[in-house]
């Protein structure tokens, strides 16, 4: 799998407008995370900014597969 890190630091996240045609699929998007429990006030709202980096899935399904490996 893929490690994708959002853009910019913490503070600062870069603001884009991304035309709808540009835009191929979706992706399943993994925590990369250490060990232990996440903390309670994660939550999906804000999972991405609280975690630095993720895995790309893809192998989520067959059409995606081939997508991302060519």
């Amino acid at each position: 799998m893929w490690t994708i890190k959002p853009e910019g630091t913490r503070n600062y996240r870069p603001v884009q407008v991304i035309p709808l045609k540009s835009i191929a699929r979706g992706a399943h998007l993994l925590l990369k995370y250490g060990v232990g429990f996440l903390p309670e006030y994660i939550t999906y709202t804000n999972f991405l900014d609280e975690f630095e980096a993720f895995f790309i899935n893809s192998y989520i399904d067959q059409h995606c597969h081939e997508f991302l490996s060519n």
